[in-house]
């Protein structure tokens, strides 16, 4: 079935370009005709409109819960403003990454970003966030995993690692076989999983299980860089959120110094993490975190974090755009596309800071922002 065009996108509206389609597809300019990209101007119709500068496949939010707050679950209104503060920054497609809220009516939304929705999140009592997820015990998993595939839109979400409050550190939730066979049964059910993890303790099992993509990723060593890298298994590094890891190891200093001084030097490290990630080759996907602790529509902040940390502008554009697009098997700019795009003054893979001024957001061929 072919997505839904709005009345309001038809029309014609000519793209002066550059259009980045992808790493090796840039069109010198492009038309919007009903909606939809076309690479070649429509004979016998008027051009309504004229858009100049950078044109870029709308922002992809690979890490964002749309529809949780600090307290877990919220309203559907609350949900609605959240997915539309990311959708006002340039992110036109997330993909959820755990809710406690059923935000499938979103899809229903036209204004709304494009979601892609992973469930909620799958922990053990006692073991994560309260009010956050689905708690269940150890021989549950493979079980609830696929029923929360057949919940989702191809995702599901696992907590791999958490404070042991009797360790007093983080430690992994699950044993290797039970999450091997855990993932195989989501895969069954045609979904693809991602796991937080902060851990280095969780990350063999999770690779060596089957895991489809890795959230945060803090703990990776050198050998689970490589075989990531091998398996082309992508992380998402979460800057804003790693950047609040100084202010978990102050909350958890007296009662668990083990775990404080785990996440000081995770934080410490936070730069250094994202330029071996790049340098050996493992896919990156930028992802905020936001709902939580981190407030939504704030991909540019992130964006900006990496290629603070060293990753080229070029590639951080790419991996907050047309290359999480294909990961997630959504279109890009090619031919026919809907016409989810944001518009630039300046180029963003010369400057991500771009990123954060954007000049027209267009979604589903209408124009939403600014």
């Amino acid at each position: 079935m072919a997505p839904v065009v709005p009345p309001e996108a038809r029309g014609v509206t000519h793209l002066t370009g550059p259009v980045l389609v992808g790493d090796d597809d840039v069109r010198a300019q492009g038309w919007i005709v009903d909606g939809r990209m076309s690479y070649e101007a429509p004979a016998g119709r008027h051009v309504d409109a004229t858009l100049d500068g950078v044109v870029v496949p709308g922002l992809v939010d690979v890490h964002c819960h749309v529809g949780l707050d600090g307290g877990g679950a919220v309203d559907a209104d609350l949900a609605l403003k959240q997915a539309q503060q990311d959708r006002d920054s340039g992110t036109l497609l997330i993909r959820d990454a755990g809710s406690p809220t059923d935000t499938a009516f979103l899809h229903g939304v036209l204004d709304a970003p494009r979601l892609i929705r992973a469930g909620r999140f799958i922990a053990r009592p006692k073991r994560y966030l309260r009010h956050y997820a689905r708690e269940i015990e150890v021989e549950d998993l493979p079980r609830v995993m696929a029923e929360e595939a057949r919940k989702g839109d191809g995702w599901v979400k696992i907590i791999a690692d958490w404070i042991d409050r009797d360790a007093g550190d983080l430690t992994p939730l699950w044993p290797a076989k039970t999450l091997k066979h855990g993932i195989a049964a989501a895969h069954d059910e045609g979904a693809r999983v991602t796991a937080h993890t902060f851990a280095r303790e969780s990350i063999q099992a999770l690779l060596d299980g089957g895991i489809d993509c890795l959230e945060h990723g803090t703990g990776m060593t050198d050998d689970h860089l490589a075989q990531a890298a091998d398996l082309g298994v992508p992380v998402v590094p979460t800057l804003l959120q790693v950047d609040n890891f100084v202010g978990y190891a102050a909350q958890g200093q007296a009662r668990f110094p083990a775990y404080a001084a785990r996440m000081r030097a995770m934080h410490e490290r936070r730069h250094e993490h994202v330029r071996q990630l790049h340098a050996r080759g493992v896919p990156l996907l930028v992802g905020t975190d936001a709902g939580g602790t981190i407030g939504h529509g704030r991909l540019p902040e992130e964006a900006a974090q990496m290629a603070m940390a060293g990753v080229p502008a070029a590639d951080v554009l790419a991996s907050a755009s047309w290359r999480a697009r294909a990961f997630l098997g959504v279109p890009s700019l090619g031919e026919g596309a809907s016409a989810d795009l944001v518009v630039y003054a300046s180029d963003p893979r010369e400057d991500i800071a771009a990123l954060a001024d954007p000049a027209h957001i267009l979604l589903r061929g209408v124009r939403v922002a600014p």
